[in-house]
């Protein structure tokens, strides 16, 4: 029964983790980081992203234009570049050595403490990876927020909101941190294999035929 709980508690773990990871990835160049509602034109929405900005028509059309040069860019953007990259690597790397640390995965099936260290190891990156997708986004809506309700800015001007691939980057820190939580919480539980659970048996079995002799 521990043996069960503790895979699925794995797979939980990887299948949290994945999502997170795609997630992450989908983020990183969605170009709806900020979206700006035009009152003189309600027909257009703008968007940015890191890596380009948009317009959408009411029409369906969509045009973007990507940005010319990377230190042009505001702070906040120059860095959730960098950390949603260091995410995505730090996830994927995760991902492959859990994948060998897996119960279930018969390769290095008589190595479980190496197989315990990887699990470890990688639910691990997927905290810091997730740690590292929620610190992007955030500071992005922290910088809207602040330019927003900024009092020296005139009013007919027009502001930036939140965009969906925000939420989008939220979820996926979060997914991130609840894989690596799973993974790690089964490296910490009570380990039962299988090939003690048969030498228990043989044991138990070698003890009642000695009974059983007749003297």
């Amino acid at each position: 029964m521990a043996l069960v709980y503790r895979t699925v508690m794995q797979l939980s773990g990887i299948l949290f983790s994945l999502l997170g990871w795609v997630l992450s990835c989908l983020t990183t160049y969605l170009p709806q980081w900020k979206n700006l509602n035009l009152e003189l034109n309600e027909l257009e929405i703008w968007t940015m992203g890191l890596w380009q900005a948009c317009v959408v028509q009411e029409e369906g059309g969509m045009q973007c234009k990507d940005f010319d040069s990377f230190l042009a860019l505001p702070p906040e953007l120059r860095i959730s570049r960098i950390l949603m990259f260091v995410s995505n690597g730090l996830g994927l790397l995760g991902l492959v050595l859990s994948g060998f640390g897996l119960d279930c995965l018969k390769i290095g099936e008589r190595q479980q403490e190496l197989k315990k260290r990887l699990l470890l190891l990688g639910g691990t990156l997927f905290w810091i990876s997730g740690i590292t997708a929620i610190v992007p986004v955030s500071w992005v809506a922290h910088t809207t927020v602040q330019e927003f309700w900024d009092e020296n800015i005139p009013d007919i001007v027009p502001r930036w909101d939140f965009g969906e691939a925000l939420f989008v980057g939220w979820f996926a820190g979060f997914c991130l941190i609840l894989g690596g939580s799973l993974l790690n919480c089964t490296v910490c539980s009570t380990e039962v294999h299988p090939s003690s659970v048969h030498y228990t048996v043989a044991e138990m079995q070698d003890h009642s035929s000695q009974a059983t002799v007749p003297k």
